[in-house]
């Protein structure tokens, strides 16, 4: 990850508000990013991985699971609001049955809780963004 800083809070166990900047460090040819939560790098509930230009797709967004050493199925969804160079915020709520994501646009993306917990110590994010503020509710 590009260097940034994070402000962290929690006030409950059940949103995150991830907002990220990619306006100095997400290049042009950048093909993806990820965040994801879980318990640890071998079990992760939330892969979400939207995608420029990457293993075939082009302004896609990806939701998986990774748990027992296998990953799950993927769930592609069509809105796509990111933009390279430009800021954008993803609310993250989940529930043991459910993730809801906020996109910037307003479109939300409900992915299963496949594994079920009720929080998970380990929020990963991956590729060239600058990551401005997470805060934990």
């Amino acid at each position: 990850m590009a260097s940034g800083h994070s402000d962290l809070k929690r006030k409950s166990s059940s949103q995150y508000l991830l907002q990220c900047r990619n306006a100095t460090i997400l290049f042009v040819g950048v093909s993806q990013f990820e965040i994801n939560f879980g318990s640890d790098e071998f079990t992760i509930a939330l892969h979400f991985n939207p995608r420029f230009n990457a293993d075939g797709d082009h302004n896609t967004v990806v939701c998986n699971s990774f748990q027992d050493f296998k990953w799950g199925e993927e769930v592609k969804v069509g809105s796509f609001p990111f933009r390279q160079g430009q800021e954008f915020t993803v609310i993250i709520d989940f529930t043991p049955t459910k993730f809801v994501i906020t996109l910037s646009d307003g479109s939300t993306i409900n992915f299963p809780n496949r594994i079920g917990a009720k929080e998970y110590s380990v929020i990963n994010v991956r590729g060239k963004v600058s990551l401005i503020s997470l805060q934990i509710k």
